[in-house]
């Protein structure tokens, strides 16, 4: 499957400070690609570049296959874009917006109609549309700012921080536009949000100081956990310690970590070395002391956990290790 986006090498410097370092990234069709990274990472400038907003440094971006500088204005033609902050011009309404929208995207009277009909139906705008967007709360901005992406129906989506300002109910609604849409685009969101990856994402790529510090799956970024595999058990108060201190002696078990549940049960997590499946033996282990166990479950990974280590730790062997 062709890749919708290409980008090799990207590099963008402004005087001495270079926010983005040889960014190297693609997003095949039915992709949605979780760009992670702490505050002032560059991730908004990388994602800017990709859109034409800014010119890069060095570096090659292909939009559709074609080089972004071959024809930028047909590579913007297939790129929504909701850009940080959402801009918008605060004394129109959402509706005269996204009919601006409409004829600046080149959509006949027809298609704009039709768009926007569809477009605020899916994103809940029915309620302001005549309020001025200026008066508008953070969340319905932000609504906005997405209704104006996705109006021509772009095959590529580009969102910078796409749930900043929702509540956990318009969060909801987003997460489930982006799985929706997902089959037919390449869709690309910027956050910090962790959740957002477990929510919506089919890849992930972590940039931190201008670099590319991880590329590759959900999955793949869990693993790197020193949780991923571990067995957390849910245990009586009096039986803790006696399970605790067996739990320290099994083979690939690296530490046993306590914590309080409640007044009368503890919870313990068995930690593995290296990763390894330690599920069946934690098993047999409470089978053969007829212990009585609440829950016991194995993890997946904390992603909180390994996008500090990754993100505080940024020596090349790091970006080496992309996939």
């Amino acid at each position: 499957m062709d890749n919708l986006i290409e980008v090799t090498e990207l590099r963008k410097q402004f005087g001495n400070l270079v926010a983005v370092d040889g960014v190297s990234l693609a997003v095949k069709r039915g992709d949605v690609l979780g760009f992670l990274g702490p505050n002032g990472a560059g991730k908004s400038t990388t994602m800017k570049m990709i859109t034409g907003f800014l010119a890069p440094t060095s570096g090659a971006i292909k939009i559709g296959g074609r080089a972004l500088t071959d024809d930028p204005i047909a590579a913007k033609a297939r790129i929504g874009y909701l850009p940080e902050g959402a801009p918008a011009y605060g004394e129109m309404t959402p509706a005269a917006f996204l009919d601006f929208i409409g004829d600046i995207r080149g959509l006949t009277a027809m298609q704009k109609a039709q768009r926007i009909r569809e477009v605020i139906a899916k994103i809940h705008l029915e309620g302001v549309l005549n309020q001025t967007i200026e008066t508008l709360s953070k969340g319905y901005k932000r609504r906005v700012g997405l209704a104006q992406a996705i109006l021509h129906d772009p095959e590529i989506l580009i969102m910078d921080e796409p749930t900043d300002g929702l509540d956990p109910n318009q969060k909801h609604e987003v997460r489930s536009l982006i799985k929706e849409m997902a089959p037919n685009k390449a869709i690309v969101i910027s956050t910090h949000i962790l959740e957002e990856v477990d929510a919506v994402c089919t890849c992930t790529a972590i940039i931190a100081k201008g670099r590319l510090v991880f590329s590759g799956t959900p999955g793949e970024l869990e693993a790197r956990s020193r949780y991923h595999n571990a067995v957390t058990l849910t245990v009586d108060t009096s039986h803790a310690q006696a399970i605790e201190e067996a739990l320290r002696g099994l083979q690939n078990v690296e530490a046993v970590e306590r914590a309080r549940h409640g007044d009368a049960v503890v919870r313990l997590t068995a930690l593995p070395q290296n990763g390894h499946s330690i599920f069946t033996s934690v098993q047999a282990l409470t089978q053969r002391h007829g212990w009585t166990v609440a829950e016991m479950f194995v993890e997946s990974g904390h992603l909180d956990e390994v996008f500090r280590a990754i993100t505080t730790d940024t020596r090349p062997s790091l970006a080496g290790e992309q996939k």
